[in-house]
């Protein structure tokens, strides 16, 4: 079991990372090519997370995480499970650090992905489904002794999550509503934290897709849910099921949680493109496709903040996507 950090927790853990990783940028949307299409009135602050090392926030948690070994873990390795960016930030952190990393991913994950993790040395298998991933890791972690690093259920995950909502909230003088995506829990949970700690009157939403919902379920449901199937394009949202901490700790600090369309995200996708001229992966655009859908009305006026995740998508996917 573990609990939301305190600020000096998250103040420590980022002077433990710094010079590690990117302090990431926050870009002003509401003065740029975007501003036309957002809400009405509203100031909208983008952290530019798709600049991060190994191309999402991931690496923030996963380096402390792996902090956190003793000199044994060390000698037998790590194991993941993901659908890439935690796989991306546990092989880099792993290389960095000399230490043995075995990947557990979906066979439908985008190949630049897999290719990337494989890159780095790590070793990885791939399985027909999300769900069959983390049972894979548990047996691989049981059966080797491997040092299991899981992609949002363990305080380090939160911890590094965290450390990014900070930079967030002091980068911008005040907030009145902030978005995040999530995937399984870990990232919410440590945002939301975060800026609550410093903001403490902002309104946080959680933004899921339709096809992946852990989040929303578990909220309507009141515990921790497993979904029965995942359908989205958001591969990096897509995991296939809620877990009780980072659950609980998100619960404390959100006032809900939207779901958008795929062809939400698609359209935001688009738009980042055409306006930003980055290359955003799905996940990357669902906060940006929350106040742009469900959330406009209640965005319009007020000082919006919201995350773009993660960059790792290749451009055939990414042409893909958007039908280029």
């Amino acid at each position: 079991m573990f609990t939301a950090p305190t600020m000096a927790e998250i103040d420590a853990a980022a002077a433990r990372l710094n010079g590690r990783i990117v302090p990431t940028p926050t870009l002003e949307l509401s003065c740029g090519k975007m501003a036309a299409m957002l809400p009405q009135g509203a100031s909208v602050s983008m952290k530019m997370e798709l600049f991060q090392n190994a191309g999402s926030f991931k690496i923030r948690g996963v380096l402390l995480g792996v902090d956190g070994m003793t000199a044994d873990d060390r000698r037998v390795g790590v194991v993941a499970a993901s659908a890439g960016n935690h796989a991306l930030a546990v092989s880099t952190a792993a290389q960095a650090e000399g230490i043995d990393a075995r990947i557990v991913m979906p066979d439908f994950a985008d190949p630049i992905r897999v290719q990337g993790c494989r890159d780095m040395g790590a070793r990885v298998d791939l399985f027909p489904s999300m769900g069959a991933l983390f049972a894979a890791m548990e047996h691989i972690a049981k059966k080797d002794g491997r040092y299991m690093l899981h992609a949002y259920e363990a305080p380090h995950m939160t911890l590094g999550a965290a450390t990014c909502g900070a930079e967030f909230a002091r980068a911008v003088d005040g907030f009145d509503l902030v978005v995040v995506p999530v995937g399984g829990g870990g990232f919410i949970s440590g945002m939301s934290t975060a800026i609550k700690h410093l903001h403490p009157d902002a309104t946080i939403y959680a933004v899921e897709p339709f096809g992946a919902d852990s989040l929303f379920q578990s909220l309507k449901n009141g515990k921790a849910t497993a979904l029965e199937k995942v359908d989205t394009i958001a591969d990096s949202l897509g995991a296939p099921e809620a877990l009780p901490n980072s659950f609980a700790i998100a619960r404390q600090n959100i006032k809900g949680v939207v779901r958008v369309e795929d062809s939400e995200i698609v359209d935001a996708m688009r738009l980042m493109n055409d306006t930003l001229k980055i290359m955003p992966e799905p996940a990357c655009a669902a906060s940006l496709a929350a106040i742009l859908g469900p959330l406009r009305a209640e965005s319009a006026g007020r000082r919006v903040g919201i995350v773009a995740c993660g960059s790792n998508i290749s451009v055939a996917r990414f042409s893909a996507i958007l039908g280029c």
